[in-house]
């Protein structure tokens, strides 16, 4: 008996303990999370606010691409979000289809069968990029839900990473300056339809008079290809009301 009084005598006490060790691990991880969440919620805000701003917006976009080491004549569209969201562009320079016009038949079509398939996967990419520049509100938020939300530590301005933020096995790191409520850059490593066909994004931030935040320069790489494109966006101006 004397045994087993000793017996559930240490239950007794390692069960107290247990008790209020509890609350004092809760309230770390509360701790823990409170810097997480306030940072996350000056994030979410300010994304869904600027993305609101740039609706007002017309601006040039001039695109850069290098296949296979070779860099090609650059593009411009004039750039403004349509009725339903999605950026509308409308091509600047038409001179370069007019050129390739005039070659010959056989080597016109070999080279529209090339720029078909370009378009084609350039418009894949763009789609698939397109779900995180600029960063969507919902979509942070759904991540935060699924405890997919972390911050990296250091100095300068916080690091906040989302992994399978818009397909499985992604990850998105922003950093966002806490003193102005602006992103500074994004990073993401993503893919289209395989993840062995992979695409990174390396977007650097910059802000008009007003205050408006904008994706001033991206650099798009599909090693799987050997493509790189350099998109630059300026001349932002207001659209008439």
């Amino acid at each position: 008996m004397r045994m087993e009084s000793r017996i559930k005598l240490n239950c007794g006490i390692l069960l107290v303990v247990a008790l209020l060790a509890t609350p004092v691990v809760a309230q770390m991880g509360a701790g823990g999370s409170s810097e997480l969440q306030q940072k996350f919620a000056a994030l979410k805000q300010s994304a869904a606010a600027n993305k609101q701003k740039l609706h007002q917006y017309q601006w040039v976009e001039t695109q850069t691409l290098t296949l296979k080491g070779e860099q090609k004549p650059p593009k411009s569209n004039l750039c403004s979000y349509g009725p339903n969201g999605q950026i509308q562009k409308v091509p600047i320079d038409q001179q370069q289809a007019q050129q390739s016009g005039r070659q010959g038949r056989l080597k016109q079509r070999v080279i529209e069968k090339k720029t078909e398939e370009m378009q084609d996967y350039m418009g894949q990419v763009k789609g698939v990029l397109s779900m995180y520049v600029p960063p969507d509100a919902q979509r942070m938020q759904q991540a935060f839900q699924a405890h997919n939300v972390s911050i990296v530590p250091g100095g300068g301005a916080p690091q906040l990473v989302f992994k399978n933020y818009a397909q499985p096995g992604d990850q998105m790191t922003i950093a966002f300056d806490m003193a102005t409520k602006k992103i500074q850059t994004v990073n993401v490593n993503t893919y289209l339809d395989d993840p062995k066909d992979p695409i990174t994004l390396a977007v650097q931030f910059a802000s008009l008079p007003d205050g408006t935040n904008y994706a001033a320069q991206t650099v798009l790489n599909a090693p799987s290809k050997q493509i790189s494109v350099t998109t630059t966006n300026t001349n932002y101006s207001k659209l008439s009301q």
